[in-house]
């Protein structure tokens, strides 16, 4: 019936071009001829199959019947003979005056209504164990039908044509969509096609990714047709198929950055337990070895900064603090003060810490802004209070930060 040779080489040409499975193409190619014996031939209600032997070149078309019983279907109640009983049993049912209650019933039946018994589409249950011993409930059975005795019309083949780009679209939309939910948390990379708004909508090949103004990077100025890399938030549904939420400005893509580019950190030998960022400006992230003799800082820092360097090339002008993780809060405090030195560090209760620093260190201590002490507290989870060795008895402008652990504290998701 068809010419094999030419109908599996459109298929496996189709399925490179789509980068899909030759078994899904089939699969469409099949649902767009049944969708095409349908158009010709089909009555009222009837489901088609269609099996396309890609080896021997035949083709069979079924109706798919479903074995049903009194549970699942409902079965249509006979009409009443005389006009007039049937006028006399339908005139008091008709109410302007329905209550809100019967309203509510009335809807209520609506949505348990079982469909309808159609059978063309259906098989009660006796009739299908004539046919079929042990065929149960819900079971499907496929009864032959006459294969199409010329070509199909223009109308059919027509609306072969559009199942097919349909169900292939579909195939694309899904494997899409499963593919970059498996990326989720990781980086991307794309090209700008356009900014509306400062949006940023980007190509990422199979896929198109945005970047909303919230999740730049302030100051960041974009390029249409530029390549950059992108972290990948989350993939939510679109009118054209899955769309990405992207981001440069969240804290993770910084910490995958270095991931990028510190083999140390890819084969876990160096973990990042701590990130936290005001993007544009300043990140710090707190670093720990998981073996001896390794040092953490030296490792995201790499020969003469060439690794943290590489980091900054991708984020522009931002700062990038690289500390040592400590067990020792009274330690890890003194570390996240980096670059700033600090004298002594005492705990309080509530997560609170007084930090003493020497005169000239408590303009790098606080930061400009108080950002530097901000950051320290969001990445130890407490409020430390920054003030001089020489007057302890003074609080200096910006000198105290407290944000709490649990908002702003940025765990890494392999810790």
């Amino acid at each position: 019936m068809f010419d094999i040779k030419t109908l599996n080489k459109a298929i496996e040409q189709l399925a490179s071009e789509k980068d899909l499975e030759v078994s899904q193409v089939l699969e469409a190619v099949e649902a767009a001829l049944a969708s095409a014996y349908k158009k010709e031939y089909e009555k009222k209600g009837e489901v088609i199959r269609c099996h396309l032997d890609s080896k021997k070149g035949e083709l069979k078309f079924f109706q798919v019947k479903t074995v049903v019983d009194d549970t699942t279907v409902r079965f249509e109640e006979p009409e009443a003979e005389d006009a007039g009983e049937k006028k006399e049993e339908t005139f008091p049912a008709f109410s302007f005056a329905k209550t809100t209650e019967d309203k509510k019933a009335a809807e209520g039946d609506e949505e348990t209504l079982l469909p309808l018994y159609n059978p063309e589409r259906h098989l009660l249950l006796e009739d299908a164990k004539k046919i079929k011993s042990d065929a149960v409930v819900g079971e499907e059975i496929f009864f032959d039908l006459e294969p199409p005795s010329s070509d199909f019309g223009r109308i059919a083949a027509q609306t072969a044509k559009q199942v097919v780009l349909q169900k292939l679209r579909e195939i694309e939309k899904t494997a899409v969509k499963i593919e970059f939910e498996n990326k989720t948390g990781s980086l991307v990379t794309g090209i700008v096609q356009r900014i509306e708004r400062g949006n940023v909508f980007v190509d990422l090949g199979k896929a198109s990714g945005v970047m909303f103004f919230s999740e730049a990077i302030p100051g960041e100025h974009y390029r249409i047709g530029e390549r950059l890399k992108f972290y990948l938030l989350a993939v939510q549904e679109g009118g054209r198929g899955p769309q990405l939420m992207l981001s440069r400005s969240h804290p993770k893509f910084v910490s995958k950055l270095f991931e990028l580019e510190v083999p140390e950190i890819a084969d876990g030998i160096v973990q990042i337990k701590g990130i936290v960022r005001e993007p544009g400006s300043r990140t710090k992230i707190a670093v720990a070895s998981t073996v001896e003799g390794v040092d953490p800082v030296g490792a995201c820092v790499g020969q003469r900064g060439a690794r943290v360097m590489a980091v900054n090339n991708e984020i522009g002008n931002e700062k990038i603090d690289i500390i040592e993780w400590s067990d020792d809060i009274e330690q890890f405090i003194f570390n996240s003060l980096s670059p700033a030195t600090v004298t002594s560090t005492e705990l309080r209760d509530k997560h609170e810490a007084l930090v003493l620093v020497p005169e000239d260190q408590l303009s790098l201590a606080i930061g400009k802004g108080g950002q530097n002490v901000r950051l320290a507290a969001k990445l130890s989870g407490y409020k430390i209070d920054v003030r001089s060795q020489s007057n302890p008895n003074a609080t200096p402008e910006g000198g105290v930060a407290d944000v709490s652990k649990e908002e702003h504290k940025e765990e890494d998701s392999e810790e």
